[in-house]
């Protein structure tokens, strides 16, 4: 499918996408957070029951602003970078799924760039305990977690590495998969006579179409997941405390075994099933309203210059 949008339809598209998908599915990442975490047991669970507690499902938009200000620069950043370099390599002779993997991965390095600082902050204040009297003051919780790095703002980027090593096999995997699994879904309703060109089939069919690949995906890569979160919130411990000099000395490697030796194999795959249903919620909303979007705005565009109201 060919498209002619300019860069701010892809900007504008990406953001609005981004900003939805924030407002639905945030809620459901600040519960994957709490579970991957070290301290779950301890903060979220009843110790007489092992059952999960209040606390788990309290101030679930915590550290939403940080993630707001950044996800749409870092989504128009993704999108324009994933169209640019789909249009360089189209004339090489590269399998399709290797061209949107390629591209998918050069997009992502750099939308991490700008998302790494608000990852950190995200995920260390939707650790906060709303149980703390602090709260009933002015900070919020995404402003005591950016509190913990006055002294050293750099750690902020602390995360890159981690944020990447997963985004990078979770974007490679997906993205062909989607576009593999949309194409043989439109190649279906053509061969149908069900083809029907509107807004809402291109919304449709990227929604499912990249909710299934997402999903796929973010079970297979939930190990790297929860290595990025531990790494993440050591990044945010108190500054001189025993838990971010450990943090700064253990790379992702290191991490990992330390969650195989304390909880088994199964503590790498912990909040996997969460994880894929909020990738398939979040994908399918994400990618459908930009493809949505931007189809929009390019027959606005086009109906402009062609005279129509």
């Amino acid at each position: 499918m060919a498209f002619n949008n300019t860069n701010t339809d892809i900007l504008v598209a990406g953001a609005f996408a981004a900003f939805t998908v924030d407002l639905l599915v945030y809620p459901l990442d600040t519960i994957k957070t709490r579970i991957q975490s070290p301290d779950y047991r301890k903060l979220y669970t009843n110790s007489a029951t092992q059952t999960a507690n209040r606390a788990l499902f309290r101030g679930l938009y915590q550290g939403i602003g940080s993630v707001i200000l950044a996800t749409i620069p870092s989504s128009g950043a993704f999108f324009t970078t994933y169209e640019a370099t789909k249009t360089l390599l189209h004339p090489l002779p590269l399998p399709t799924p290797f061209t949107h993997a390629l591209a998918s991965s050069l997009a992502e390095l750099v939308s991490c760039l700008i998302l790494t600082p608000a990852e950190v902050l995200k995920q260390n204040a939707q650790m906060v305990s709303t149980s703390s009297p602090t709260l009933h003051h002015t900070p919020t919780a995404t402003t005591l977690a950016f509190r913990k790095f006055k002294h050293s703002p750099r750690h902020l980027w602390r995360g890159y590495t981690a944020l990447a090593g997963r985004n990078l096999p979770f974007t490679a995997m997906q993205f062909p998969l989607f576009e593999g699994l949309r194409g043989w879904v439109y190649g279906y309703r053509e061969r149908k006579g069900l083809r029907t060109g509107t807004l809402v089939e291109a919304g449709a069919v990227t929604a499912g179409a990249a909710g299934a690949a997402g999903a796929l995906a973010a079970v297979v890569t939930t190990p790297v997941d929860v290595v990025k979160t531990r790494i993440m919130l050591a990044a945010g411990a108190e500054e001189g405390g025993k838990g971010v000099e450990r943090g700064r000395r253990m790379g992702a490697w290191v991490v990992g075994r330390e969650v195989v030796r304390g909880e088994g194999w199964r503590g790498l795959f912990r909040g996997g099933a969460l994880r894929g249903a909020w990738t398939a919620a979040g994908s399918g909303l994400y990618l459908g309203v930009y493809e949505s979007g931007r189809r929009y705005l390019e027959d606005r565009r086009v109906g402009r210059g062609e005279g129509r109201p």
